[in-house]
């Protein structure tokens, strides 16, 4: 058998390093043909005699310059996967019916205009990839592959989907995006298992009400179409990621937020919303939520009590909240609008006002947001060390959020070790840190850490203890490499550390974090971006400009991190 390990290895290499323009003979005919090997004078052992035990199951032919297939693909009816992506392919041979066993068929990067119907005949077939081609239909009986999990046609020219796609009844994974299409048919709700329906980038008008009853959704893109108002989801219990951005949607009421309890992700922006509705507040499980580029120009306070991870508000002329609220990111903004609750609530007996009586020891501190927003803030005063009195003014309050930013501060202040049963919130961004104390590893509730714009180049082991960390921004740093402390955070949703000097990631390490959603490398040092990142499908967010490599190129880096992540799959060794 190690024969034909080595010979298969020796075809991919081959057709990995040199450019082909057509498939040499010797490779369709691996199966029939007695090997070179065999006709001289030696004596081979029974389980020696490899070509009569094993068949060619995986034939991996990718970027090449191949124009077309032959016939002869017959000659290989165990392959049960078939990799063809970027080559010059217009046609598919009709022998491709005699490959019953394949199960991974992939041609995507070529220029297909159309499918051959001998298509239909792989009833095995879970995963066909066709994206970036040129069709403009699909053959007839196409939803005879009833063992299709995973079917990719983004990046075509169809302008319909058949209503007979409701028989792919194991579809799991359907991606239309960048095609012509104006209408989806009500069929499309006969898929019981789709689970990831992606639409982005078509014509789309409207949505058939009918989608609203796919129980298995839980990942719905419709961004750039032409969408006006948004459907409900009555039944779409499990939906966790709604993304209609860069729409024409006017309004947002009660009546299409009720439904969605498991929502995670909801894009909004570039619509045309003018208001939020008090009703948000329903979706507990909002983690993210982007009404970017709207005309928004108040939100509700009670938006407030919705543990937010990410809010973006940009390009709204809002008025009842400062730029400067705005430009300190989610977590303030959310602090905001709690504090503006409370202002409309009728006073307590045990409300703290700031007298004449207040202590000359806590002047320079700020009571109020210790006592009313559960911040300890002595930020901005170009301090080099952060005064006792700031932490005595605490006293028995309960405090969240520690905001030391803007000072001078060349190590981390220990008696923060103090406020470890409670703070979750730590911003010690703009000072002139160069490591990281211990004392910081022992708040065993943070959450979100601001280290940007220090002199770090390094992070302790210690921070593994973090268990709770699902935010770190340690952009505008002096990092070589990706801190290895952070692959063993299992936690992390985000990590932003653009602007130094990464030279490398461990993509590996990475795709262990499964919680990892955020990920900016932006303007380091990266000369190669390995494929195998592609694998790391949680990410939502994979910023990458910047940096010195060659590919992906721009052009792919422009169509977001989806179309990354894919470009780096498709470029995974076998």
């Amino acid at each position: 058998m190690s024969l034909r390990i080595s010979l298969l290895v020796f075809f991919l290499f081959v057709f990995g390093v040199v450019v082909v323009e057509i498939v040499p003979q010797c490779v369709w005919r691996i199966n029939v043909d007695i090997p070179e090997e065999a006709n001289q004078n030696l004596s081979f052992s029974a389980a020696e005699r490899w070509w009569e035990q094993t068949d060619l199951t995986k034939l991996i032919i990718s970027n090449n310059k191949l124009q077309s297939l032959t016939d002869d693909l017959r000659l290989l009816p165990a392959l049960t996967v078939l990799d063809i992506h970027d080559n010059q392919l217009t046609s598919l041979p009709s022998a491709i019916r005699e490959l019953e066993n394949l199960q991974k068929l992939n041609v995507s990067h070529n220029k297909l205009k159309i499918l051959p119907e001998e298509i239909t005949n792989l009833r095995n077939l879970k995963g066909l990839y066709l994206q970036h081609n040129e069709l403009t239909c699909l053959p007839e009986g196409f939803e005879q592959l009833f063992s299709l999990e995973d079917l990719d046609l983004s990046n075509n020219r169809l302008t319909i989907v058949p209503a007979s796609f409701s028989s792919l009844s194991s579809l799991v994974r359907l991606n239309l995006s960048s095609n012509q299409l104006k209408s989806l048919p009500a069929e499309i709700s006969g898929m019981k298992r789709l689970k990831h329906l992606d639409c982005n980038s078509n014509l789309l008008e409207t949505i058939p009400p009918e989608l609203a009853s796919m129980e298995s959704l839980e990942l719905l893109y419709l961004r750039r179409n032409k969408l006006r108002f948004l459907p409900e989801f009555p039944s779409c219990k499990l939906l966790k990621e709604l993304h209609v951005g860069e729409n024409q949607i006017e309004m947002l009421g009660a009546e299409h937020l009720k439904h969605l309890n498991s929502i995670l992700v909801l894009d909004l922006r570039d619509n045309k919303l003018k208001s939020v509705p008090d009703e948000i507040t329903l979706l507990q499980s909002l983690e993210r939520l982007d009404l970017s580029n709207n005309d928004i120009s108040s939100l509700p306070y009670s938006l407030g009590k919705l543990h937010l991870k990410f809010l973006a508000l940009e390009g709204n002329p809002l008025r009842t909240i400062r730029r400067e609220i705005i430009n300190k990111g989610t977590q303030e903004v959310l602090k905001y609008l709690q504090s503006k609750i409370k202002d409309d609530e009728p006073s307590q007996n045990n409300s703290v006002t700031e007298t004449a009586m207040t202590l000359p020891s806590e002047s320079r501190v700020n009571v109020h947001s210790i006592v009313t927003l559960k911040i300890l803030d002595y930020s901005d005063k170009q301090a080099v060390l952060i005064p006792d009195e700031v932490f005595d003014a605490v006293k028995s309050n309960i405090v969240t959020s520690v905001n030391f930013s803007k000072n001078q501060l060349c190590e981390i202040p220990k008696r923060i070790i103090e406020l470890k049963e409670m703070v979750s919130d730590v911003n010690l961004s703009f000072n002139k840190l160069s490591f990281v104390s211990l004392e910081l590893c022992t708040l065993q509730k943070l959450t979100f850490l601001d280290l940007r714009n220090n002199f770090l180049n390094s992070l302790p082991e210690e921070m593994e203890s973090l268990i709770r960390l699902q935010t770190i921004n340690l952009s505008f740093n002096r990092f070589k490499i990706l801190p290895e402390v952070l692959y063993r955070i299992p936690t992390l949703e985000t990590i932003l550390i653009s602007n130094n000097q990464v030279g490398s990631v461990d993509p590996q390490k990475m795709k262990t974090m499964e919680n990892l959603i955020t990920l900016d490398l932006q303007n380091n040092d990266l000369l190669q971006i390995p494929p195998e990142l592609g694998n790391c499908v949680n990410l939502r967010t994979l910023l990458l400009d910047g940096n010195p490599f060659r590919v992906p190129r721009a052009a792919i880096l422009m169509k977001g991190t989806a179309a990354i992540l894919e470009y780096l799959r498709d470029r995974i060794p076998t």
